[in-house]
């Protein structure tokens, strides 16, 4: 195993003392597992959690700052976090406005979310739940009921937390949450399997000179698998995946993610080849983001989220942002 790790017992521990070392415009709680704004509770405004197994990073600790999430709870590696954690995240946020739960669609994060919601609400927190559920590969699968949550998560949690900042009611940034998760859809690609720390060794044999197409961000089995593609056949077959489900009528925003071992120089290349095909089937692309952002440890491969855009999620997209993981307009 060659990791750059201690021990496998203390990666998520370790990992968020060095964000807090990095990022001191966040408040960690290695403890209790929680990453906060540093300004939270912000007066009048509702309040953003979001969470899920670590391993996945930047989502959803990268994604806390300004214009985003008000609070990320990670859970050990590809496991959910507790309803404890969500609860502390959502007194911790709460400025009487509410707060939104931002869940990706895996039965251990349901069930503790609505816990945690129910929990919640009995301490006089106002929360709504917003289900991501984009990814169009399989029907269901493995830990999950219906489509699993992949990359519209980083969509949902930037456009709804743009809205949240700009002092909107709960009720309108959930709105806008279920129309991003609703607009969007994801389809993933496994070059490689992925190595958890407590394991140390791949968690699925993926053989030499075959790929997985449809593969989710645990490694969970996809649609079927074939002997190693080109860039291009891969967008050819992921994106008419996407598309033949979203059908887009207006621009779209993209997103060509990395699963965590695909350099830049790859995406960069895959993200050609996915604006080709856009091009030939007549889809124009109103924003593009390229990189490593929703991943799976080491795993080597990639994905396609497109999200049909109307004129307030593109506002809402280009609004100032300061987390560790996106940052502009400021």
């Amino acid at each position: 195993m060659h990791m750059l790790i201690n021990v496998p017992e203390t990666v998520v521990a370790d990992a968020l003392r060095g964000i807090a070392a990095a990022h001191p415009d966040l408040t960690v709680d290695v403890e209790n597992r929680l990453v906060v704004r540093r300004d939270a509770p912000v007066a009048g405004k509702v309040g953003l959690v979001s969470g899920g197994g670590s391993g996945h990073e930047p989502l959803h600790a990268g994604f806390v700052g300004p214009g985003m999430l008000s609070a990320a709870c990670p859970g050990e590696v590809f496991t959910s976090p507790v309803p404890d954690q969500m609860v502390r995240a959502a007194a911790a946020v709460d400025s009487g406005a509410g707060v939104l739960f931002v869940v990706k669609n895996y039965t251990g994060d349901v069930l503790n979310f609505d816990m945690a919601a129910e929990l919640a609400e009995d301490e006089g927190v106002r929360v709504a739940r917003v289900l991501v559920d984009d990814d169009v590969a399989v029907a269901d699968s493995t830990f999950t009921a219906g489509r699993r949550g992949t990359g519209a998560t980083l969509f949902v949690e930037k456009i709804a937390g743009a809205l949240a900042d700009e002092g909107a009611p709960l009720e309108q940034v959930e709105a806008v949450a279920r129309r991003v998760n609703e607009s969007s859809r994801s389809f993933g690609v496994a070059l490689g399997a992925v190595t958890t720390p407590a394991k140390g060794s791949p968690t699925f044999d993926l053989p030499p000179g075959e790929l997985e197409l449809g593969i989710g961000i645990h490694g969970e089995p996809g649609r079927e698998r074939r002997p190693m593609m080109t860039s291009g056949e891969i967008a050819d077959v992921a994106v008419h995946a996407v598309l033949d489900d979203l059908r887009p009528t207006g621009p779209v925003l993209a997103l060509v993610n990395g699963m965590g071992a695909t350099p830049l120089l790859e995406l960069y290349g895959f993200n050609a080849e996915v604006r080709r095909v856009l091009s030939e089937r007549g889809v124009p692309v109103a924003r593009t983001l390229v990189g490593n952002y929703v991943t799976s440890l080491d795993m080597a491969g990639c994905s396609v989220t497109l999200c049909q855009a109307d004129e307030e999620m593109l506002r809402l997209w280009d609004a100032p942002v300061r987390t560790p993981a996106l940052r502009w307009g400021r």
